[in-house]
């Protein structure tokens, strides 16, 4: 469910411009091109637009509704008894970390995050810690800035570690691939690793095999995870550390 009092803000919200706006100008024009009695290209725009204002409209639904809704049935088939210790990789405005922190009653969620905004509007801690007291948590969260390849924590420390759209954010293959490795190094054994992303999911699996981890498995998330499209559709990675 998301929750009218907290603000998560918008996934890439360049692209979501750019998806919007391409469309109605596509649209426009196609409009123009048919009443000066040029019907191929109009044709040609008109599908276009078409598909890139839908394409818009799918990745506003994701981004305001369908991610909420299938980190909602991801958080609730894992079965959480309420002690855990939770962390969650790039937690930008709290969408995933504020979900698992709602559902602990003595365990604690941690944030990490560079708190950069072009991958999430408004993306910065106090937006964060508001979204916190409006969902009732605040007393559960710890916030921490920090580079995900790097995390400031020993090695065992969480029960379940997440991360929703964040790792892909790294440029370089070999980054992604230390940021896969040290959410396997800080997961205590039997805790449990899951991350949604819509790039390279099948090689943060082939990392986490080479690591050790058990029960390792790649599934789709659906359409409600589209940003876009079929085309950008998420995925998650899961595992278990043995």
């Amino acid at each position: 469910m998301v929750n009218p009092r907290a603000n998560y803000g918008v996934d890439a919200p360049g692209v979501l411009a750019g998806l919007t706006l391409g469309g109605i100008a596509e649209l426009a024009l196609a409009a123009v091109l048919f009443g000066i009695g040029w019907p191929i290209p109009a044709v040609v725009l008109l599908v276009g637009g078409i598909v890139l204002v839908v394409g818009g409209a799918l990745f506003a639904r994701t981004t305001l509704r369908g991610k909420f809704e299938v980190w909602d049935a991801e958080l609730d088939r894992l079965g959480l008894t309420g002690d855990e210790q939770v962390l969650d990789l790039g937690c930008g405005r709290g969408l995933v970390l504020l979900k698992a922190a709602a559902r602990l009653s003595s365990g604690r969620a941690t944030g990490i995050d560079l708190w950069s905004t072009r991958d999430q509007s408004g993306n910065n801690q106090d937006a964060t810690w508001a979204n916190a007291r409006a969902e009732g948590v605040g007393d559960r969260v710890d916030l921490v800035t920090g580079d995900m390849r790097d995390l400031p924590f020993d090695d065992a420390t969480f029960d379940l570690v997440v991360s929703s759209l964040a790792i892909h954010n790294i440029p370089q293959e070999e980054g992604r691939a230390e940021a896969v490795r040290e959410a396997f190094r800080v997961l205590k054994p039997g805790g449990l690793l899951r991350i949604a992303d819509f790039r390279n999911a099948r090689r943060y699996a082939e990392v986490l095999t080479e690591c050790g981890a058990a029960d390792v498995e790649v599934y789709d998330l659906g359409w409600r995870f589209w940003y876009g499209g079929p085309h950008a559709r998420t995925s998650m990675v899961a595992c278990r550390r043995p």
